[in-house]
């Protein structure tokens, strides 16, 4: 089931996406993240009324999504980029195309012209789940970051809504 975000969902979103900052080079985030970072990044994106969602089984989150500003200047605001994260023994159940096709619906609901996808490399899954929903391969920053002592591609995928 998916449900908008509440506050009180922030310690899980945080576990989620804490398995991601110690395990993978999914985010460029170093430190581990609290409830409270979270419950202040919740605030901050959908006090701009952007879409901000966690999906449910059986009353436990097992994924999250939402959309933010890709770049902050005024002429961007037409173009937002995409966040889906799920628990990580949730990948591959199907939760992510779920929670993908309800952000792009409710992106093009708030008259939003075009998605960007930011994807550091490797990362197989979210390019597959890019391109199942036709998104197209923009450009790929080459060792643009650098995690766990490695240089890190980055890849950015837009769909045009």
């Amino acid at each position: 089931m998916i449900r908008d975000v509440t506050l009180d969902d922030a310690a899980r979103i945080a576990e989620i996406y804490n398995y991601y900052i110690r395990e993978t080079v999914v985010t460029f985030e170093y430190d581990t993240v609290s409830e409270e970072d979270i419950q202040k990044r919740i605030q901050k994106t959908t006090a701009k009324n952007f879409p901000y969602f966690v999906y449910e089984d059986n009353g436990v989150i097992t994924g999250y999504a939402y959309l933010n500003n890709w770049r902050e200047r005024k002429a961007y605001d037409i173009t937002l980029e995409t966040s889906v994260y799920l628990d990580h023994k949730a990948i591959g159940s199907g939760v992510g195309s779920i929670l993908y096709k309800e952000l792009i619906e409710r992106a093009r609901q708030i008259d939003i012209h075009s998605l960007i996808g930011v994807i550091s490399l490797p990362n197989e899954a979210s390019q597959k789940l890019h391109k199942k929903f036709n998104f197209e391969l923009i450009g790929n920053f080459r060792e643009s970051g650098v995690k766990f002592g490695k240089l890190i591609d980055v890849e950015f995928w837009q769909l045009i809504l």
